[in-house]
């Protein structure tokens, strides 16, 4: 096909290379069409599994992929690293940065929109508090909560008093989700598992607690596969305290109320913001900013534009919306990238109609809870944990990280060491 042909061809532009973004683009892979995958970073993350970066258990190799790599064999594709700064639905016009600021503003036009760039933490009003607490999103965040980590067993090896030690032993997971139960759990495990490497503390002496503002945990899963994830949190030595709201956070102390918990590590597991790429669509958006979109996952007056994943308010049949989970989102980005294809094709398109497989949670070794096919199964303990396990490393992307991550989880089974207790300088500073 000639240059003439080829700009002649539709511009399909992805915003996000997650796992619906990715999703989409495989799928468009063999369409007639140029398609460009936009991303402020060059690399897919495999989200599920971020938390155990953040406590030294895995590597951020092990769980992230190149997007041009897995792309690599899509003669219509192209990708980008840019961050995306405004939409333009009336001019077809995707405004972009160059993420490294070696270059100027640019914009990318297209025929068909797909959004998927996510969402971010959201500390309810104190933007204030991100800095005293970390959240989990992207490899940065996972790498500075390892640090922290990491550097309080340092800090309380060194203590000068026994409240100061207590302190920096103290660690308070703010949301009880599933990134919240998976922190709390695995972090009491690596603090048992380093009880020989320190000489002036007790590592077997650290405190987690979990806060929840809600009546209890994992509030999307049924009641009992949630009790039984709080009891094994408990045996886990975690101190999981629900109907407690967080009112303040300070760089030494964390507020129920007016009750005090002295703590010098706080990391949030507490609520999703929408990315404010949302807003330049100029459609009806949900109070948590996510975009309200019709059946066929377009948006209101724009049928050549689509958002999916975490960013998009989509309605399943029973009334209430499709959750923000990566199975979600891999079904909206095949179901978009249909829908543009039946488009290009003058064929009719399809609704979304989201199909529930399931839902997992790991507690710690051994311990996790299932719930599959819409509660039509529910299991716990070491058979959920071994689907757990199985699903995950069936979803990594490449050989290498699944044959990567296989060993890693094998090695801490039966040493209960983890490999990746790294300290390193981030962005950002710790908070002392």
């Amino acid at each position: 096909m000639d240059q003439e042909e080829t700009e002649k061809l539709p511009r399909i532009v992805i915003i996000g290379g997650g796992f619906g973004g990715l999703l989409a683009a495989k799928k468009l892979g063999r369409v007639k069409a140029r398609v460009t995958v936009l991303d402020k970073t060059n690399h897919h993350l495999f989200q599920p599994l971020l938390y155990q970066v953040a406590t030294a258990s895995l590597a951020p190799s092990d769980i992230a992929a190149a997007i041009r790599h897995v792309l690599r064999n899509q003669a219509n594709t192209s990708v980008e690293l840019a961050e995306v700064r405004e939409i333009d639905v009336n001019a077809r016009i995707v405004k972009c940065a160059d993420p490294s600021r070696l270059k100027q503003d640019f914009e990318v036009p297209y025929d068909y929109l797909i959004v998927a760039c996510g969402t971010r933490h959201s500390y309810f009003a104190h933007p204030e508090w991100e800095k005293l607490a970390p959240g989990l999103k992207a490899v940065e965040d996972a790498l500075e909560i390892r640090r922290r980590f990491l550097l309080a067993f340092e800090e309380a090896d060194r203590a000068a008093t026994p409240d100061e030690r207590d302190a920096w032993l103290t660690f308070v997971i703010v949301g009880a989700g599933p990134t919240g139960c998976e922190l709390a759990g695995v972090m009491q495990e690596i603090a048992h598992g380093m009880r020989r490497d320190f000489r002036h503390v007790d590592t077997r002496d650290t405190a987690v607690i979990l806060l929840e503002a809600g009546s209890r945990i994992l509030p999307a899963f049924p009641e009992p596969l949630a009790a039984r994830a709080s009891r094994d949190l408990t045996e886990l030595r975690v101190d999981v305290r629900t109907s407690s709201a967080v009112t303040r956070i300070e760089p030494d102390a964390v507020y129920v109320g007016d009750h005090k918990i002295r703590t010098r590590s706080v990391f949030w597991a507490a609520g999703n913001v929408a990315s404010p790429v949302s807003k330049s669509l100029g459609v009806p958006l949900t109070r948590t900013g996510q975009v309200i979109v019709e059946r066929d996952l377009s948006i209101p007056g724009h049928p050549n534009v689509f958002v999916i994943g975490d960013l998009a308010h989509a309605l399943q049949k029973n009334g209430q919306p499709a959750p923000g989970v990566a199975q979600v989102a891999m079904q909206e980005g095949r179901v978009a990238a249909r829908n543009i294809i039946a488009t290009i094709e003058r064929r009719p398109r399809s609704d979304f109609n989201y199909f529930n497989k399931g839902d997992l949670a790991t507690i710690g070794r051994g311990k996790a809870i299932a719930n599959l096919f819409g509660g039509k199964i529910q299991v716990g303990g070491r058979l959920a944990w071994f689907l757990w396990l199985g699903i995950h490393i069936t979803y990594l992307i490449g050989f290498r990280n699944r044959l990567s991550v296989l060993l890693q989880w094998a090695y801490a089974y039966f040493t209960y060491q983890r490999g990746a207790r790294l300290i390193t300088e981030t962005a950002r500073s710790a908070v002392k």
